[in-house]
């Protein structure tokens, strides 16, 4: 199989969809790897170091798309990209198509098989393709918070682990998964005061015997939630249904209640954010302020730190992208784990969350894949 990797052009994006490490490992298998040039530049990773590892180079993305009968990404197509794609090619990236009808057009329009890394599933019911991203955003979101919180970036000014002598800032984590619990060990390790807010009991036992103390765990209800928010000086936005749009459980009026300066930091963006007050940002223009609260909503946190996401990503999506590219469609076919990646085959929306949020006919993936 030829096996394309073009150069991200999302705003402030600078992973790569395959590593040079990644793209050895295709050659090895027996593929064709086209990258187009320059897209290993946010990492360091020159044409020479893509060459030396077996890839051959493109002058333009155009080149990789019609030349390719599989692309690997990062980030979802962009508009000049879907309309590139087509019947019979394979498409391996993020995608978070619920909050996205636009983009699920495009795909369902192209006629292309879209795999979404965000919903591939493990035997453990674990996402370990998006799991990765999730460990670097979630870290990250202490970071941004942090900075965010500085008075000269409209936060209210407070130092997110105090001093001896002065209390840490009150940092509030909606949701226990993966972020959330990264976030939470980032906030820990700079002293603040953390409280981890879930719905599920026993993944709170977990957290609980997991910080030793160190954290303060709450059930979510509406009153526990307003109780936090409105304490916190930083509210980290972990909430994940895989495949879905995020319940949006901050509302407006609830931001009445917080303080001056508080920040939000909506990790859930891509799937359309957890708080009713949060659009989009990018690197370049990263935060606004709704009623006096600081919103940080970048879709494409990870792009920040691209040396380390790029490469935690492509050890996490490399032994599925080698299967698809070994068997095609018949990886996704027998192995029920990729099947739950298929988001969009030939026309077809195959996973129900983005079926039921969009308003398409949900097609079952074994019936349309019809691999003999």
């Amino acid at each position: 199989m030829r096996v394309g990797c073009p150069k991200e052009i999302k705003n402030h994006e600078y992973r790569v969809g395959l590593t040079p490490g990644a793209v050895r490992e295709y050659v090895a298998h027996g593929h064709e790897v086209l990258v187009e040039t320059g897209a290993g530049a946010g990492i360091g990773a020159d044409d020479g170091a893509y060459i030396a590892a077996g890839a051959r180079i493109a002058a333009t993305a155009r080149d990789v798309f019609d030349k390719s009968d599989m692309i690997v990404k990062v980030k979802e197509p962009q508009p000049s990209e879907w309309v590139q794609l087509r019947e019979g090619q394979i498409l391996y990236t993020y995608l978070h198509l619920a909050p996205d009808p636009d983009q699920t057009k495009g795909l369902v329009d192209s006629g292309v098989t879209a795999v979404a890394y965000e919903t591939v599933t493990d035997d453990r019911g674990g996402l370990p393709l998006l799991a990765p991203m999730s460990e670097v955003a979630g870290r990250l979101a202490i970071q941004a918070g942090a900075t965010a919180l500085q008075k000269a970036h409209g936060g209210s000014g407070i130092l997110l682990g105090g001093v001896p002598g002065v209390l840490p800032a009150r940092v509030a984590v909606i949701g226990g998964g993966v972020v959330g619990l990264h976030a939470a060990r980032m906030a820990v390790g700079l002293g603040a005061d953390v409280t981890i807010i879930d719905r599920s009991l026993p993944r709170l036992r977990q957290l609980d015997d997991l910080f030793a103390g160190r954290v303060h765990t709450v059930y979510s209800t509406i009153d526990a939630l307003e109780r936090e928010v409105f304490a916190a000086d930083l509210v980290i936005g972990a909430v994940l249904i895989p495949g879905a749009a995020a319940p949006k459980l901050v509302t407006r009026e609830m931001l009445s209640g917080m303080k001056e300066g508080s920040v939000i930091v909506d990790v859930a963006i891509d799937q359309g954010g957890c708080f009713e007050t949060s659009h989009a940002t990018t690197h370049s223009d990263p935060t606004y302020v709704v009623d006096g609260v600081v919103h940080y909503c970048v879709a494409n946190m990870p792009g920040a730190v691209p040396v380390t996401s790029a490469h935690a990503l492509n050890n996490a999506t490399l032994v599925h992208g080698l299967a698809l590219a070994d068997r095609g469609l018949r990886a996704i076919a027998e192995d029920r784990h990729l099947r739950n990646g298929l988001n969009v085959h030939r026309g077809r929306i195959t996973n129900r969350p983005v079926a039921e949020a969009l308003g398409y006919e949900m097609h079952a993936p074994e019936i349309v894949l019809n691999v003999a």
